[in-house]
């Protein structure tokens, strides 16, 4: 027996501008934003929700790829890492996290960045125990966190001196 697949044309608001593509409804956001897109700083790790690596941001929340079709977010306006830095310089978070020694093999680091820049957003002077709960949805088993909390604090000292 063939199977048909039915495709869907949906339109993504990722980084500032508008994609439609024609997806199957079974699709990963993650998948699309990668193999359709080309946006590879999204990345793929358990696919299941738990190591954080395909954080975006999806209207302004820190979001699990992986865990959405991609006809979920239809609509909706998606930041990817690719997003924060347009003209190839490092922001001031990524800064920090190289300042800071905050990464390490790297695979983590744009999920980390992405979900530092949510945390920033709302709260421009996070406590420690803020940015561990902010970030515990992110595994990281380089680093032991330590760096990356005070990367996080560094940045949002870097943004309050302007």
């Amino acid at each position: 027996m063939s199977t048909v697949s039915q495709l869907q044309s949906v339109t993504l608001h990722v980084n500032g501008q508008s994609y439609t593509v024609e997806v199957e409804p079974r699709w990963l956001l993650s998948d699309v934003l990668r193999h359709q897109l080309g946006l590879t700083g999204t990345h793929v790790g358990c696919e299941q929700g738990v190591c954080g690596a395909c954080t975006v941001l999806i209207d302004g929340q820190p979001q699990r790829s992986c865990l959405l079709f991609a006809v979920q977010a239809d609509g909706a306006a998606i930041k990817t890492i690719e997003g924060f830095s347009p003209d190839e310089s490092l922001m001031d978070v990524q800064q920090a996290f190289q300042d800071r020694h905050a990464l390490q093999c790297g695979y983590c680091t744009p999920a980390m960045v992405v979900t530092t820049e949510a945390l920033l957003e709302r709260n421009p002077d996070p406590t420690e125990d803020e940015i561990r709960e902010a970030l515990s949805g992110n595994l990281c088993r380089c680093t032991g966190y330590q760096f990356i909390v005070e990367a996080v604090k560094d940045a949002a000292e870097r943004r309050r001196r302007g």
